[in-house]
């Protein structure tokens, strides 16, 4: 039985039968369940205001729980920046407690890990996920690993589009790609761009930067890496994953503009490998990632791992 600690760092719960599901959910699962005193709470379009909120976070720094779990994401985390208590946030991630969460959660997770160099996980929500009608079994399996310590990567198959991307060599019969040691870092792309120019942005060099994005229209989403491409941080990278893309609507004066049209742009603009399919975002079947960890990532033809066991 694992400690799990849930919080509210950004939004206000809005589906509180959502969140009293996750918690079930939780229970059934064989876990402690702490909720902090102020995860309902409700400011404006906050879990409180920001004084209560960092004060959450401090609580859930303070809880020694082997899992401090957000409620769920929204906005709210990138103006309290300036005062969380990094020293012991990273503290208690030291002694054992992992911090879990997507979506706003990235601002959180890139500053922490620009300030003191802490690995926090992207992984489920509780209301998202846990309080989903049927949570996913793949996203509790991988929550599983966690919590046993047995987590130590991910697989995912590679779209066909990926291929011809991919370097080839004599000596293979496809496409492959095999990184050493790279940090492992990203999130939110809405979030991450945000962070552009400010002190809570990880100068990361030569890592794997994941991104994933909701309710972003495909031309939002290219301005957003346009932006990351000019700020040149894509050309720092060694590779590009992309995940979920999801919950936007086309529009007809797109004319043929999609997600792909800004994939195959985005790959005509850098030699940084760019590959998709990644299972995470805000999406039922998702993987667990240590933001801030070095992986390894192997590729042959459309199978795709990254391992930080």
């Amino acid at each position: 039985m694992s400690h799990i600690y849930i919080y509210s760092p950004s939004s206000a719960v809005r589906d509180k039968a959502a969140f009293r599901r996750g918690v079930k959910r939780l229970q059934q699962l064989g876990h402690e369940v702490e909720i902090d005193e102020a995860a309902l709470s409700s400011h404006m379009r906050f879990a409180g205001d920001d004084a209560t909120r960092i004060a959450a976070i401090g609580r859930a720094a303070a809880s020694g729980a082997d899992v401090a779990l957000i409620s769920r994401g929204g906005y709210g985390l990138t103006r309290l920046l300036p005062e969380l208590p990094y020293k012991q946030l990273a503290k208690a991630i030291g002694k054992g407690t992992q911090f879990v969460g997507l979506s706003d959660f990235t601002a959180l997770q890139c500053a922490l890990l620009a300030k003191t160099g802490a690995v926090t996980w992207a992984g489920p929500a509780l209301g998202e996920d846990f309080g989903a009608e049927e949570p996913d079994d793949i996203m509790e399996a991988c929550f599983d690993d966690l919590l046993d310590g047995h987590g130590e990567g991910a697989g995912w198959v590679l779209p066909k589009k990926d291929l011809p991307c991919l370097p080839t060599t004599a000596r293979e019969e496809a496409p492959s790609l095999h990184l050493h040691k790279a940090q492992l870092w990203g999130g939110n792309l809405s979030v991450l761009c945000s962070l552009v120019g400010t002190p809570w942005l990880p100068d990361v060099k030569g890592g794997v930067l994941f991104l994933e994005d909701v309710n972003e229209h495909p031309y939002r989403i290219e301005r957003q890496l346009t932006q990351l491409l000019h700020a040149g941080i894509l050309g720092r990278q060694k590779l590009i994953v992309l995940g979920s893309f999801n919950r936007f609507k086309p529009v007809p004066h797109d004319r043929g503009f999609k997600l792909q049209t800004v994939v195959d742009w985005l790959r005509s603009q850098t030699r940084t490998p760019v590959l998709t399919g990644l299972p995470f975002g805000h999406v039922p079947t998702k993987v667990l990632l240590p933001v801030g960890r070095d992986v390894e990532v192997m590729v042959q033809g459309r199978e795709a791992l990254m391992f930080w066991g």
